[in-house]
């Protein structure tokens, strides 16, 4: 060979050496960075767990993760979930996202929030989200619309919700997964469970860090466990024994998610966090912690929660007990500080990164921060509506009631008239909180119509807006839930000028069933009557009628029929479109399912 050839050889081994090195550094850094697990659950309070009191209740995993992990004793969210969900994954109070019900139209976070899935996507990561959204089922609102990379989820806040897959009953079913329904096998928790593990395995395998953000229903109602789970609490009656038996199922299936991350070596460096949403909805009957309340409370038994945090590569591993007060909004900060994310420019969180007392506990310099969390639950918010304005020391209930909770956790004894400095300190806090967002409570989030991600867009009565109640589960579809006081709109956004069809119906397409007829009950399943044990009712409809915007029309109503069709010519924006079944007698039924078309 000769020295130019064997020069070239060599600058071309050399550049290949270099490439070599430069992929590997980064593989390297990328596998520094920690990856992330959090889990979720849904309506199990403080008291929920054997390692913080429970005297009959058995969580044997949890309690070696707290044993091994840094604990908020004192960590607060929202009263329900939707609200608790959207400060989780945006840093911003509850009602700066729009996010301050359930139901109602209110559930789905603003178009404007960036996620923590969007965040750590940008960033690099594999980002993935199991089980429980309940932030919107519509496009822009859904996670797999809001930097969430693998999604398998269900329709809105349970299983067996008006949006979710039809008939639903937390055994085998079907959930969207990245959009698509897919059917499963198995009860609903072991399913999101499996579906995480899976991808992790998937991303360890391409070496690429990895968000996930897991959240099983459970063991939110009705109550439906496995037998094998629930049997040991037997004696306690079906409801409690169910609700017991999906925490001992999560139980299990933490400790097989620990085992699974420590046999693929990524325990070391996994940041792994378990809490949940709000306060117990059935354990209090049992144990509460010595606290006042449940879910949808006010007071503490309606929003401070369990919180453990452990990450051994990052020393985060020997047990400690952080006693500052913490809420939901200073995760998504935590998080972004441990992983080294920059802050996105004009971003700016309402929470704090808890990094120095997650280290520190007794750090001296930490601010006495004042913390407000409110139950809402109502078409638009009300000042002071069951609200807590909180310290360390102090909570201001509804803006008249003070309690000293290190002296009187139970919140028995209301010494306002005693602290009048302290009341007026805090009732100027919220004063101050409420005038910030008060502008924003207007711009409610509306379903786009003709979006190309979702083109047909299916709506349901869950998202109706009302100032009463929305059929919002399954069993209430089944009922035939009608009147005045049972239906509403919704908010609409079309994306461009055009041609729109728009199907109304009171089944959902996927069993395309006569809207006039009733409808056999389904199987039911362990525990409580299931949602789809309830006979459908059969509605005497001979109308239905369409309003979107300036659009007016009614159509007869033909025997058999499973939709009436509407061709409606839509300018591009904002409006509010609501569809009714009319019968002879003038009652009015909603159209629980609308299916939207833009046809051109």
């Amino acid at each position: 060979m000769n020295r130019a050839y064997c020069s070239g050889l060599a600058h071309c081994f050399g550049l290949l050496c270099v490439g070599f090195f430069l992929i590997m550094q980064y593989r390297c850094e990328g596998a520094e960075r920690p990856n992330v697990v959090i889990v979720i659950t849904d309506d199990q309070g403080y008291g929920d767990l054997s390692c913080l009191g429970n005297p009959v209740l058995k969580t044997p995993h949890l309690d070696k993760l707290y044993a091994e992990s840094i604990r908020l004793t004192d960590y607060h969210v929202s009263p329900t979930c939707s609200p608790t969900r959207s400060a989780f994954v945006t840093g911003h109070w509850t009602n700066r996202t729009g996010v301050w019900h359930t139901i109602m139209g209110r559930s789905m976070l603003r178009e404007n929030e960036i996620t923590m899935g969007q965040i750590f996507k940008d960033a690099g990561y594999a980002t993935g989200m199991f089980g429980k959204w309940h932030l919107g089922d519509n496009y822009p609102y859904r996670p797999e619309d809001r930097g969430y990379s693998e999604v398998l989820r269900l329709g809105g806040g349970g299983v067996g919700q008006t949006p979710d897959y039809w008939d639903n009953a937390y055994f085998d079913g079907s959930y969207w997964h990245n959009s698509k329904p897919v059917p499963v096998k198995g009860f609903c928790t072991d399913v999101f469970f499996d579906y995480a593990r899976r991808f992790i395995k998937a991303q360890k395998e391409s070496g690429k860090p990895f968000l996930v953000h897991l959240s099983p229903n459970a063991p939110h109602g009705p109550m439906h466990s496995p037998p094998e789970w629930s049997k040991p609490y037997q004696h306690l009656g079906v409801k409690l024994a169910n609700f017991y038996g999906m925490i001992a199922n999560i139980d299990y299936n933490v400790g097989e998610l620990r085992k699974f991350l420590k046999r693929e070596g990524l325990e070391q460096n996994t940041i792994f966090i378990f809490t949940t949403d709000n306060g117990t909805s059935t354990g209090s009957k049992v144990f509460n912690a010595g606290m006042r309340g449940s879910k949808g409370s006010e007071y503490d038994g309606g929003h401070r929660v369990p919180f453990f945090i452990r990450w051994p590569a990052g020393k985060l591993n020997q047990p400690k007990d952080v006693n500052p007060i913490t809420a939901h909004v200073d995760i998504l900060p935590t998080l972004m500080d441990f992983c080294q994310i920059p802050i996105p420019k004009n971003l700016k969180f309402d929470g704090v990164s808890l990094k120095p007392i997650l280290y520190q506990p007794e750090c001296t310099d930490w601010p006495d921060r004042i913390l407000v969390t409110d139950s809402q639950r109502v078409k638009d918010p009300i000042k002071w509506r069951k609200s807590a304005v909180m310290t360390s020391r102090w909570r201001l209930i509804n803006g008249k009631e003070l309690y000293d909770i290190k002296k009187d956790p139970s919140q028995k004894s209301d010494v306002a008239s005693g602290f009048p400095d302290v009341t007026r300190r805090l009732r100027n806090f919220y004063e101050h909180w409420w005038a910030e967002l008060e502008p924003t409570f207007a711009n409610s989030t509306a379903i786009y119509l003709g979006d190309p991600h979702e083109n047909p867009s299916r709506l349901t009565s869950h998202d109706w807006i009302t100032t009463h109640l929305t059929p919002w589960n399954q069993a209430h579809i089944r009922n035939a839930y009608n009147g005045r006081e049972n239906t509403g709109y919704w908010n609409v956004k079309s994306v461009k000028d055009g041609m729109y069809e728009i199907a109304l119906r009171r089944w959902p397409k996927v069993i395309d069933h006569p809207i006039t007829a009733p409808l056999p009950p389904g199987k039911d399943v362990p525990g409580v009557k299931a949602y789809r044990a309830t006979a459908g009712k059969a509605i005497p409809a001979v109308r239905a009628s369409l309003q979107i915007g300036p659009f007016r029309e009614s159509k007869p109503v033909p025997k058999d029929a499973t939709e009436i069709l509407f061709r409606v010519p839509l300018r591009a924006g904002k409006t509010t479109m609501k569809a009714l079944f009319h019968t002879k007698t003038g009652t009015e039924y909603g159209a629980y399912y609308v299916y939207v078309t833009k046809k051109n």
